[in-house]
């Protein structure tokens, strides 16, 4: 079923757990989260990056994606990740995404503002939910990371934007971490019982079940994967004989290690008790 991105959040508030968002790059990481989602009956939040929009890829990607959509019986978001621009979200949303990001957390804390303002007007026209990011949620490799996003900021920043989800610094990066992280489990709380945003925490792959679940605990809605995603296929990929049966069936069976991951983080979250 087709859901917009406050609409799949609103469940998640409800039932005090966290939707799944799995950023996919082809047929068969998609295929794996959709299977995952079938089988647990489960919300989930299918994700391209800004990238991939930009591409062949994203443009053939869309129509597979809205079509399974249409055929999921649980509630599913098609979602920009991390878009960088007007340019990218107007592309996003004509490819049929329910909800877009515009990340310019690297911008000055007004200067976020203002950009985050216009570019929510155009996606409330078209019907859209919004994401936007306070605090940069950087890279693993980054030498430095950024401070933890104040609750204080990000009270004025929900409320001056209008978004409907807010992705915050407290202690997660983007890719594989060298040692895995310590979240500020008590500003998420405290930023989630003083803003009306639904709260998204980026970069999940490799966080700690137990911090994950305390996380959910404290106020996060909404958690993103995907490196491991992507490590899910390319390993489950490594151990097959590509030259076993023809690649279609070879693919489809890469394509289940990405169901597994999918099916163990959808349980994690607690997406499949609605």
């Amino acid at each position: 079923m087709r859901y917009g991105l406050k609409e799949i959040l609103d469940i998640a508030e409800k039932g005090n757990f966290a939707i799944p968002a799995f950023n996919v790059y082809n047929l068969e990481t998609l295929m794996g989260v959709v299977n995952a989602a079938k089988k647990t009956n489960a919300p989930i939040i299918i994700q391209m990056y800004s990238r991939l929009f930009d591409t062949d890829t994203g443009r053939f990607m869309a129509p597979v994606i809205k079509e399974m959509m249409n055929n999921l019986k649980t509630p599913v978001a098609f979602h920009l990740d991390h878009g960088v621009g007007v340019e990218e979200i107007m592309r996003a949303i004509r490819l049929g995404t329910t909800g877009v990001m515009l990340d310019v957390s690297t911008l000055p804390f007004e200067k976020n503002i203002k950009a985050t303002k216009d570019a929510v007007l155009l996606a409330k026209e078209a019907g859209v939910g919004f994401e936007g990011e306070l605090g940069h949620i950087g890279s693993t490799k980054d030498e430095k990371w950024a401070d933890y996003t104040e609750a204080v900021d990000a009270v004025k920043y929900v409320n001056e934007t209008g978004i409907d989800a807010l992705a915050i610094m407290v202690g997660t990066a983007h890719g594989k971490y060298a040692k895995a992280p310590e979240l500020a489990i008590g500003r998420i709380k405290e930023i989630h019982n003083n803003t009306k945003a639904h709260l998204v925490l980026h970069g999940g792959s490799g966080v700690p079940d137990n911090q994950i679940k305390a996380a959910i605990d404290a106020g996060i809605r909404k958690i993103n994967f995907g490196t491991d995603v992507c490590c899910s296929f390319i390993e489950g990929y490594k151990k097959l004989d590509p030259y076993s049966a023809p690649l279609d069936v070879v693919m489809s069976k890469a394509a289940e290690y990405v169901e597994n991951f999918a099916t163990e983080k959808i349980q994690l979250l607690g997406a499949d008790k609605i």
